[in-house]
């Protein structure tokens, strides 16, 4: 929009200039109501040959920088005053400082320098808050250099500018050389060197810090204790967390809610969330902020229902609770919950922000209902968010995992700004949908872009590769990790490979990576190595790697479930039962399978044999309905992998009551005619539903989409997207 024009009053030739015509002057400077007034003024004078009051025009300048037009305006008219003051000098490299273009405020440096213009002590604090946060280091040595020969270099405002800038520069020796030098220091200089400690993942370094610190006649303030509690969050480092809560009490100063947040996060990382209850009940009053946090600590050890009851419990729930309780939900695996408690968030007519979508989209996400996400991505264009890169990246991976590429195709289309997150994004997506053609084409496209992949794009093109049994391809792209990106690659890249070369029946091959790699292999590795040996029927070496995987982790129920259906399907039932009552002794259950399918708006969740849906009997009719259709097309239930002691019927029930199926029946007694039906599912689908879904589709000429734990499945015409490599 074209700035307002203000009226320019002219200067008259016959005017004095020394007394009215200055006063006049000044005053119509001083009260522009935008830049494009002071310019017009300023050409007005210019065009008069009156004097210019280059003083009052840069300060007023100042005062209308909002946008980097108006300081560069004032750094032009900066450089047309004869001998500029020092503070004048210094306002101007403050609002360089703090405008969205710090760089600027170096180049007024340097232009005063240049100009061989004195600068005073004043300058350097500024100036090397300049550097620190545009990462100037040598820049930043030069300053150093000039301060000490100006004699300003044990001024401890200064010294403590330049330990600031040292750490932001990374250079955290640098800095603590110069604080060691420091003959006095101030609270100020002592956080700014735990909190450089503190960035870095230095935790203890900041506690010996501290330690000093504390023989010092320097008292810490709250700002401190905050850095040291967080340190002790962030190292787990509980014992010494609890020291300083205890010399936070003694020293009266547990009243601060920031100090008293910082607690009750620092006993939520360590796992104590009983000590933190203790020191939330005992507060007189309780802040919102120390809630949330109690809300946040719950959440991160999986007490979901406690987390609520603070919730609940709360007066005058802000933004951020309301944001924390849902990331709650969402991240405890309780999608359902998370929308639902976002829809009384409108209720209250509370706005959300970019953090609470964030949270929103993810359980959205993780509930794979198509009709939600659209309705989340509505609610996103409606209210603003449609801009912001992390929820378009966020819209992405939501539409992949609710079985809709083409949504998530439309939404990296229409983005204006793409980042290596947004290409992995769609890569992974593209990945979990049987579309590795596409995502190998993505991923080249993304280098002719010029955007450099990161290890997580390495993770989805090799998962790509391994779902399609590309398997030369994904040696080739392992291969270029290292040789053409320098990325050394991690366990999870190993897995990857790992998890390539078992698919393939290439076992032996997939063994010796695990024997050479250069780290110890973890859960994940002997988990897909497992995998593959159960489904290719390699049971010496999947023995083996079962073991091994329960060494590293005696409670895996996966390991245990493998070992148990070894001995079954060698008739071991004696054996078999041994493992299954060890699992018992030890508390390992076998995570339980769901299925969930959304209709009319609602979500409806199935569990194997389960009767407590309304519809129950009619869901019940329809799938006896259906397996005596597929029958006559050639279908036999697989009962091959009911490994328990059951006769045949037992073992045909057991199959036939799997939630997908129950799931997809209902699909069918409610879902209108020639509409997808889409289902989603925690486990691995097993070859019998796998074989049953393509049979459905082909049969009643419906497309079906099941999300199973690692990929998707789009039946149609009684084929499957995966080529039946699963």
């Amino acid at each position: 929009m074209a700035a307002a024009s203000h009226p320019v009053l002219p200067f008259t030739p016959h005017q004095n200039p020394a007394t009215s015509d200055h006063h006049h002057l000044h005053h119509q400077l001083t009260s522009a109501a935008s830049l494009t007034h002071l310019k017009q003024l300023h050409a007005q004078i210019l065009r008069s040959n009156l004097p210019l009051p280059s003083t009052s025009l840069l300060l007023h300048t100042l005062s209308l920088s909002s946008s980097p037009l108006s300081l560069s305006y004032s750094l032009s008219v900066f450089t047309h005053i004869p001998n500029p003051k020092p503070n004048l000098s210094n306002k101007l490299l403050r609002e360089f400082a703090n405008s969205r273009e710090p760089y600027n405020a170096l180049l007024a440096y340097s232009q005063l320098r240049g100009k061989g213009l004195g600068v005073d002590r004043f300058c350097f604090p500024t100036v090397l808050k300049v550097v620190s946060r545009v990462k100037a280091v040598i820049e930043g040595m030069e300053i150093h250099g000039l301060a000490a020969k100006l004699g300003f270099g044990d001024d401890p405002f200064v010294e403590t500018g330049l330990v600031r800038m040292y750490e932001g520069c990374g250079r955290i020796l640098d800095a603590r050389r110069v604080f060691d030098k420091m003959a006095h220091r101030d609270v100020v200089t002592w956080s700014v060197m735990i909190n450089g400690y503190s960035q870095l993942g230095l935790f203890d370094d900041v506690l010996a810090l501290f330690e000093v610190m504390k023989s010092s006649n320097v008292e810490p303030d709250e700002v401190i204790f905050s850095s040291i509690i967080s340190a002790c969050s962030r190292a787990r480092n509980l014992s010494y967390g609890k020291a300083i809560h205890e010399f936070i009490t003694q020293n009266g100063m547990l009243s601060d809610p920031h100090l008293q947040s910082a607690l009750v996060n620092m006993y939520g990382s360590c796992g104590s969330m009983e000590l933190a209850q203790n020191l939330f009940d005992q507060l007189s009053t309780k802040h919102v902020v120390v809630s949330t946090a109690m809300i946040s600590g719950y959440s991160k050890n999986g007490q979901v229902e406690a987390a609520r009851l603070i919730f609940d419990q709360m007066t005058g729930q802000d933004l951020v609770c309301w944001t924390a309780m849902i990331s709650c939900y969402a991240e405890s695996e309780k999608p359902l919950e998370a929308l639902e408690l976002f829809n009384q968030m409108q209720v209250r007519r509370i706005k959300p922000d970019k953090v609470t979508m964030l949270s929103v989209i993810s359980a959205c996400a993780h509930l794979g209902a198509l009709k939600h996400a659209k309705w989340i991505h509505e609610y996103v264009n409606r209210h603003g968010f449609s801009g912001d890169l992390r929820v378009n990246n966020a819209l992405i991976d939501m539409y992949a995992k609710c079985g809709s590429l083409e949504g998530a195709i439309e939404v990296f289309d229409g983005m204006d700004r793409k980042n290596v997150v947004t290409w992995t994004g769609m890569i992974t997506a593209l990945a979990i949908h049987g579309e590795a053609v596409n995502a190998l084409k993505f991923f080249y496209q993304l280098k002719n872009e010029n955007i450099k992949p990161n290890e997580v794009t390495f993770v989805s093109v090799l998962y790509a590769c391994s779902h399609s049994g590309l398997v030369d391809e994904g040696q080739k792209i392992f291969a270029s990790m290292v040789e053409e990106y320098n990325i050394t690659p991690k366990l999870v890249h190993y897995g990857c490979m790992v998890d390539l070369l078992g698919r393939a029946n290439l076992l032996r091959e997939a063994f010796e990576i695990v024997e050479q790699m250069p780290v110890e292999p973890n859960v994940v590795i002997w988990g897909s190595l497992m995998a593959a040996c159960r489904f290719h029927n390699e049971f010496e070496l999947g023995e083996f790697a079962a073991k091994r995987l329960l060494k590293l982790d005696p409670d895996h129920d996966g390991a245990y479930v493998f070992l148990s259906n070894i001995f079954a399907k060698d008739r071991r039932w004696e054996d078999a039962r041994e493992a299954r009552i060890l699992m018992k002794q030890k508390g390992v259950s076998k995570e339980r399978g769901w299925s969930r399918i959304e209709l009319n708006n609602e979500v409806h969740e199935f569990l194997m044999g389960a009767r407590n849906h309304e519809q129950a009997d009619e869901i019940y009719a329809k799938l006896n309905e259906v397996v005596g259709e597929l029958k006559q097309v050639g279908y036999a239930p697989n009962t091959c992998n009911v490994l328990v002691d059951l006769d045949e019927d037992e073992k045909e029930k057991a199959v036939l009551w799997h939630g997908e199926k129950l799931a997809l029946c209902y699909g069918l007694v409610s879902e209108e005619q020639g509409s997808c039906i889409r289902i989603v599912k925690n486990l691995r689908i097993c070859e019998d539903c796998h074989t049953f879904m393509k049979l459905v589709s082909k049969v009643h000429q419906k497309n079906i989409i099941v999300r199973d734990r690692t990929r998707f499945h789009h039946y149609k015409d009684g084929l499957c997207s995966c080529n039946d490599y699963w």
